[in-house]
């Protein structure tokens, strides 16, 4: 059922190969920052966070994060800070005679290591991908495992980071939902439904309806869509009672042809949230509803 008020979650600026597909996308700590704080001010809840090197491939060092989070903190602009987990569950599968032959993007860590600049800097919330997907038309895997999973997950609820459980297909919602079961996500437990990757779950509306009815009932969820069904899923996602989430991880253009910035995205996305006959939760409001441990 759709809500009064929905919050709306900007990802700035993701882990794909879309720096050579856009001149502007934020690459260095002091960009992703930059662009953060601009799409709070636009009016984005959340804003969700991976960092890269110099040439803009991705990045998971401690000292990219920090500065990030540090010059966010710092602003005066009020806005809840998620930051990825995902980096380092990629397995590229040795083409060749040796599938054991991993190839060039292969990016391999210890589920701790995964978690350990979330450990050191207390982001309200962060990402926890909840299972093995092909991830992309390629050799390349994102591995998260079950047992993995749960370690992490026991960790982030002991250091009280809230976890948005990332369901790429109907499997990973089930288990996400099995991790709620278990005692392992604190309430409310926040889902995030992940739609249009190959070869995960498609943009379909009944892809998320599906998800839906594996989700526990407590939980709170949010929803995207890649490349041109961004808005459309913006609406969907609404629509069926979610909150939605834009950026430039998720879509490059505002219009056929036209490059966005993250804060265009969010604006283009509040004015289909208010068309809807809803409006956008202020962070605080936001971490009063996801009982957020604000730090």
């Amino acid at each position: 059922m759709m809500k009064t008020k929905v919050f709306l979650t900007c990802a700035v600026n993701g882990s794909g190969d879309t720096a050579s597909k856009h001149p502007d996308l934020p690459k260095t700590p002091k960009q992703i920052a930059k662009s953060a704080i601009e799409s709070a001010q636009a009016g984005a809840s959340i804003v969700h966070i991976h960092v890269r090197e110099e040439d803009g491939t991705p990045s998971r060092k401690f000292e990219f994060y920090k500065e990030v989070v540090e010059i966010i903190r710092s602003s005066d602009t009020d806005v809840i800070i998620n930051l990825t987990t995902g980096m380092g569950g990629d397995l590229d599968i040795g083409e060749g005679d040796n599938p054991m032959d991993f190839g060039p993007y292969t990016d391999m860590a210890n589920i701790m290591e995964r978690i350990s600049h979330v450990e050191e800097l207390l982001p309200e919330i962060c990402t926890l991908d909840a299972g093995t997907l092909n991830f992309g038309d390629s050799s390349v895997l994102a591995v998260n495992t079950p047992n993995d999973l749960r370690k992490a997950a026991k960790r982030l609820k002991e250091i009280g980071v809230k976890p948005e459980v990332e369901a790429f297909d109907l499997g990973n919602m089930w288990f996400g939902a099995q991790l709620y079961e278990e005692g392992l996500l604190s309430d409310p437990p926040l889902y995030q439904m992940c739609l249009g990757i190959p070869w995960g779950a498609p943009a379909k509306t009944t892809a998320m309806i599906a998800m839906l009815d594996v989700m526990p009932k407590k939980a709170i969820w949010s929803g995207f869509a890649i490349s041109r069904n961004e808005m459309p899923f913006v609406a969907q996602t609404v629509l069926l009672g979610g909150n939605p989430r834009v950026g430039l991880e998720d879509n490059l253009y505002l219009s056929k042809g036209k490059l966005a910035t993250n804060p265009q995205l969010v604006e283009k996305a509040i004015k289909i949230v208010h068309e809807l006959g809803s409006s956008i939760m202020s962070p605080q409001e936001t971490r009063d509803y996801l009982k957020l441990k604000k730090t």
